[in-house]
């Protein structure tokens, strides 16, 4: 069991905070992409250094907003320079670093999901203590992600080994409904027709009815 180690529990850290990554550092391929070269820089122009410093704090966040912030820029000036002829380099970089980035994300969620998340264990208004709860949903949800072909529902198609598993159970439960239903007026035809003879039985015996059938002598 995890103990708080603040004074109070609402003054620790929330275990759900997401701490980035380390920067790339300088050497690294990520930052070796040709920058976009302003033809006529001016003052307020995102230069190769501030491109580099915006895709390595993408690579550690996976936030474009605040990669973007990190540099003092705004979205829409970053967007109009990542589709200008000559920035090829600078969007494949972007792309690059936000896939890092978002790799990140999912290693954090995964460490989440097995290890949980720190959870008051709670008594008559009063916190006994904390425990690590994991969270299945979550864990559930990557392994969708990341293994479609076994876990994701949107992969279960005609020949995938769960879809005709449960289309056969589907076609057995439908032949034993079908089944079931006509031996049901079969026998409901037959108690009829028994009802019928037994009528006549008791007809017959009465004197109401005669052997041929025709009305008895005492009717």
């Amino acid at each position: 069991m995890t103990q708080p180690t603040r004074a109070t529990p609402r003054q620790a850290t929330s275990a759900v905070a997401y701490a980035p990554a380390p920067e790339p550092d300088e050497d690294d391929p990520l930052l070796g992409f040709a920058p976009f070269l302003h033809p006529a820089p001016r003052r307020n122009s995102i230069t190769p250094a501030l491109q580099r410093r915006f895709v390595a704090t993408l690579a550690a966040t996976g936030i474009v907003s605040q990669a973007a912030r990190s540099i003092g820029k705004s979205m829409e000036a970053l967007y109009k320079l990542r589709h200008r002829p000559g920035a090829e380099g600078f969007a494949a970089a972007w792309d690059a670093a936000l896939e890092r980035g978002v790799q990140r994300l999912e290693d954090c969620a995964l460490e989440r999901a097995l290890k949980g998340t720190s959870t008051p264990i709670v008594s008559g208004g009063e916190i006994l203590g904390w425990w690590d709860k994991p969270d299945n949903a979550l864990l559930r949800f990557l392994m969708q992600y990341r293994m479609p072909a076994r876990y994701g529902v949107q992969q279960i198609r005609p020949g995938h080994p769960v879809y005709e598993g449960i289309k056969a159970e589907v076609l057995a439960e439908d032949a034993a409904a079908r089944a079931y239903d006509e031996d049901a007026v079969i026998d409901s035809l037959c108690a009829k027709l028994e009802l019928m003879a037994e009528r006549q039985r008791i007809a017959k015996a009465e004197g109401w009815l005669g052997d041929d059938g025709s009305p008895g002598a005492d009717y």
